[in-house]
């Protein structure tokens, strides 16, 4: 498996998002997933306060016991749906820091994030408060979840020299979610920040289950809201163009979802969710195709909905 930086990090280039652990995963098959994914070379794992309440830390740090060494754990605090709290005030993280580490049974985190921003608090304050969990050693590196271009040129400028600062952003990112597009991406590379995409494969729509004139599977997409807006006529015309695409090449839709986001140079991993091992398996062995130039514009005209010259030449 390819590795990429966070800061310091030295990550897959897939990870294993962790949201499912609780919510639809016990910990005995959080177990069985997380083995998994160490197995096939997955070594980052993304979960939250959040998750399950609580549920995904606690069940992830069992998985990881006796392989922590192996494994880069990223977690996130302040969300406001957060049963332990939401903002990103200095003592909320304290508070925060401590409870994720119980849960985790592990005395540091390697990748601490504000899980949004908190409008009501100077990222100031939350950036030194950061700063204070990194010097204590409970903190590895710290990062970002939801962040505008402003609001990441914002904590930029509040840093004080020689201060722990961001070192990623996560944000949605997808074939079918492009808004990093317009400048996120662009002021990563501009301040050398990693990019981490969460749900990259568009809830299940780019997994290559969901076809045009086909029944729609349980999952995500079937219980409708914000996420069955994408089961589109149009969208699902697209899935098909590009799953003819990727299997003219010999590969797989799911594969091409993953590389194509991989082709960003700052994208550093990109956060797949599993509840079985061979899901992540899957995932973990998508990374391994090079989208060249001819392969990203053939991808973007399909996207516009104009498949005109997109065949591969042979």
């Amino acid at each position: 498996m390819q590795r990429r930086r966070i800061g310091a990090l030295d990550v897959s280039v897939v990870g294993l998002g962790c949201n499912n652990f609780g919510p639809r995963l016990d910990a005995a098959g959080t177990t069985e997933v997380v083995h998994a994914a160490l197995d096939a070379g997955v070594n980052f794992f993304d979960t939250a306060d959040l998750y399950g309440e609580g549920r995904s830390e606690e069940y992830l740090g069992r998985a990881v016991r006796g392989r922590r060494s192996d494994a880069i754990i990223a977690t996130k605090f302040g969300h406001q749906r957060s049963a332990f709290g939401r903002g990103a005030r200095p003592e909320h993280i304290r508070k925060a820091l401590d409870g994720s580490l119980a849960r985790l049974g592990t005395d540091y985190v390697d990748l601490y994030q504000v899980h949004q921003p908190d409008p009501d608090t100077p990222i100031a304050d939350t950036l030194g408060a950061l700063d204070d969990a990194v010097r204590a050693g409970k903190v590895r590196e710290v990062g970002c979840s939801n962040f505008s271009v402003e609001q990441l040129r914002e904590a930029a400028g509040a840093v004080q020299q020689g201060a722990a600062r961001f070192v990623s952003v996560q944000n949605e990112y997808s074939l079918f979610e492009r808004e990093p597009e317009q400048g996120v991406l662009a002021e990563c590379e501009r301040q050398g920040l990693a990019f981490l995409p969460y749900f990259p494969l568009a809830s299940g729509l780019l997994t290559g289950k969901y076809r045009r004139n086909a029944p729609v599977p349980a999952g995500r997409l079937a219980s409708g809201g914000r996420y069955g807006d994408l089961l589109t006529d149009e969208n699902l015309a697209i899935v098909e163009e590009l799953v003819a695409f990727a299997e003219g090449t010999g590969h797989t839709l799911l594969e091409l979802a993953i590389s194509w986001l991989l082709a960003h140079g700052v994208v550093a991993s990109v956060i797949a969710g599993a509840t079985k091992p061979e899901q992540v398996r899957a995932n973990a062995s998508a990374a391994g195709w090079r989208l060249d130039a001819s392969d990203l514009t053939t991808v973007d005209l399909i996207m516009r909905g104009d498949t005109r010259g997109t065949s591969r030449p042979t």
